[in-house]
């Protein structure tokens, strides 16, 4: 059961209050620099080359039958909002920048600041299957 009435009068008092929440952030290591993303983050020089690739990879998962969990998605969105929110989180344009970035069979090792959402995980084992 979806109770978004609750969410926005929970989101409604922490605004009033003004409480923050700090955005959900994912760094990788590649070369010994550090390279943050945020969802929906554009500020990465490489970020439109991760996007396709992210599009690229995502496209391929569910042509094999995979279909994004939108249960992880906490905010009341519709249709394509609903699909973007979870395609670009943080997680999976720290892992596509990993895939791009390293060589191939190299470890990527991802450190975020929030647990990671079920999609993102699910994402992340179906990508490490593919690229094995």
């Amino acid at each position: 059961m979806q109770r978004w009435e609750d969410v926005s009068e929970i989101r409604r008092a922490v605004r009033d209050k003004a409480i923050s929440k700090e955005p959900g952030c994912s760094w990788i290591e590649v070369n010994k620099q550090i390279h943050a993303f945020i969802l929906g983050d554009t500020a990465h020089p490489k970020i439109n080359d991760i996007n396709r690739r992210l599009n690229q990879l995502i496209h391929k998962l569910m042509g094999m039958g995979h279909i994004p969990d939108s249960n992880f998605v906490l905010q009341d969105l519709e249709g394509e909002q609903r699909d973007d929110s979870l395609r670009y989180h943080s997680e999976k344009l720290a892992i596509v920048f990993g895939l791009m970035s390293l060589s191939r069979g190299s470890a990527i090792r991802i450190r975020n600041n929030l647990r990671i959402c079920g999609d993102c995980h699910t994402f992340a084992k179906l990508v490490a299957k593919m690229e094995c």
